[in-house]
């Protein structure tokens, strides 16, 4: 079909559907979705689009409702249709006519009348949506009082996190690129800016990496030449900033794609890492390590400001599937720690299962987190332990969520 962005349209349509049938990230589905999308332009369109409705859907889904005689089956291609057409009218201000000349066709016959005359009904009376975004019954009940909080930093998409190869020229790039900095080595730029044709970026002055995502490779200091352990590495950020400062850093994953991307951001910085390839419940190291930084494996569903495919995929039996990984690698990082070595562990992840549950079970001593150590506006537990959710520092433009905590042997 010839009609300009209809293809765009068509492949948010194929987005949604891979994320809510087959359980897809949006990622994964992205390469045989968009494989039709001429141009970056409409790809990153129906990725946006896709984006706001797993965003919104079900304050979406709340007025197709309130515009149907009949409810719709949540699965029906028409609900899906009137989903894509809502969110670019009221998320992506596009304009209706534009919207109907590109959504209506994905039907036919009585669905597409039937679409026709939801979206205008609701066009006619003004609709709008609420301030922030109503998360999935599922997922409010396992963040319980902290849903409200979560959902309010879910309501916008993220702005760009940059780490500073060299902490000690964070003002030059927050002038040099027009960012601010929230500590020194950080810095975030407005959403929507090309990466690679930012300055700095072939130089390898710095890489994308979120706020949070950088805390738990701070916690570890300076490296003064000490041997360290990333464990589960690729795609490399932890491992780039344990490098920058001043650590002899082994890098380990098992994929090797993740790895060759970990390789080239290596070489991009000029930083040296020596990595490894391998299977961590396999693998042995020659001799144990000064610090172990384990990033583990999760269901990532603190990533959902970012990725809200996670508030639609994950469930108790995606959660209670990792945990037995979680342990098994959290078991051997301690036992290859010289005495007097740090642990830190760490997981993008919201849920109790993922973070506080695994640590209390460590044997090793805690080292609690400090205050000092993170940006002004967070602040360890009593355990000293830290949480991150995407509520927090909103006025800042928030954060990932993330559970860290440090042991000493």
């Amino acid at each position: 079909m010839d009609i300009p962005g209809f293809p765009a349209r068509r492949a948010a349509l194929t987005l949604i559907d891979a994320v809510l049938r087959r359980g897809e990230t949006l990622d994964q589905a992205a390469g045989s979705a968009l494989a039709r999308v001429r141009g970056d332009a409409d790809r990153a369109l129906a990725r946006a689009i896709a984006g706001e409705v797993l965003r919104w859907r079900q304050d979406l889904d709340a007025l197709i409702d309130s515009a149907t005689a009949q409810v719709l089956p949540g699965d029906a291609k028409p609900r899906a249709v009137l989903e894509i057409m809502l969110a670019q009218v009221l998320r992506l201000d596009t304009p209706p006519h534009a919207v109907i000349a590109t959504g209506l066709p994905l039907l036919a016959g009585g669905p597409r009348r039937l679409a026709h005359g939801v979206f205008s009904t609701l066009m006619k009376r003004g609709v709008t949506l609420p301030q922030r975004p109503n998360l999935p019954e599922a997922v409010a009940a396992r963040w319980g009082e902290r849903a409200g909080a979560i959902a309010a930093g879910l309501a916008e998409p993220p702005p760009l996190d940059l780490t500073l190869r060299d902490p000690a020229g964070t003002d030059l790039w927050a002038e040099r690129l027009g960012g601010v900095s929230l500590l020194p080595g950080h810095l975030r730029l407005p959403r929507g800016a090309a990466v690679e044709g930012l300055a700095g970026f072939g130089e390898g002055a710095w890489w994308v990496q979120d706020l949070a995502a950088g805390l738990p490779a701070r916690l570890l200091g300076e490296g003064r030449g000490r041997r360290v352990l990333d464990l589960c590495a690729a795609p490399g950020g932890k491992t780039l900033q344990l490098a920058a400062a001043g650590w002899h850093v082994t890098a380990l994953d098992i994929a090797g794609r993740r790895i060759q991307r970990l390789r080239d951001n290596l070489a991009r910085t000029g930083l040296h890492a020596e990595v490894v390839q391998a299977d961590a419940l396999d693998w042995e190291p020659p001799a144990p390590f000064d610090a172990i930084l384990l990033d583990a494996p999760c269901t990532a569903t603190g990533t959902c400001r970012r990725h809200p495919d996670v508030l639609h995929r994950i469930g108790m039996r995606q959660i209670e599937d990792m945990v037995p990984l979680q342990q098994r690698l959290l078991d051997r990082a301690a036992g290859w720690l010289n005495p007097g070595g740090t642990l830190v562990y760490a997981v993008c992840s919201l849920e109790p299962e993922e973070g506080e549950l695994q640590a209390a079970r460590i044997g090793l001593s805690p080292d609690p987190i400090q205050a000092m150590e993170l940006p002004a506006g967070l602040a360890p537990t009593s355990d000293g332990w830290l949480f991150t959710d995407p509520g927090m520092l909103s006025e800042a433009g928030g954060l990932d969520g993330f559970f860290i905590a440090r042991w000493v042997r």
